[in-house]
């Protein structure tokens, strides 16, 4: 189901994008339709990928690290 939106925008704007529109071979509304839906689209993937990466930093990360030993241990000859 498709609603009908009004959008003011500068009339100088409105025939820039009407030409551009035509240029591409499509109507202003399919442009803005297609551009605000890549805009929502694009915000989804970065929230699960902000998801994602708070996640593992919650379970965080093993890198096999062991302290190094003692002075003396170090500077054994």
């Amino acid at each position: 189901m498709k609603t009908n939106v009004t959008l003011k925008i500068d009339a100088g704007l409105l025939r820039e994008a009407r030409v551009f529109a035509a240029k591409q071979g499509s109507s202003i509304s399919a442009l803005l339709a297609a551009q605000l839906g890549k805009a929502v689209h694009e915000r989804k993937r970065y929230d699960q990928a902000r998801r994602r990466a708070l996640a593992r930093l919650k379970t965080g990360f093993d890198l096999s690290w062991t302290p190094p030993g003692t002075r003396d241990e170090l500077h054994e000859r």
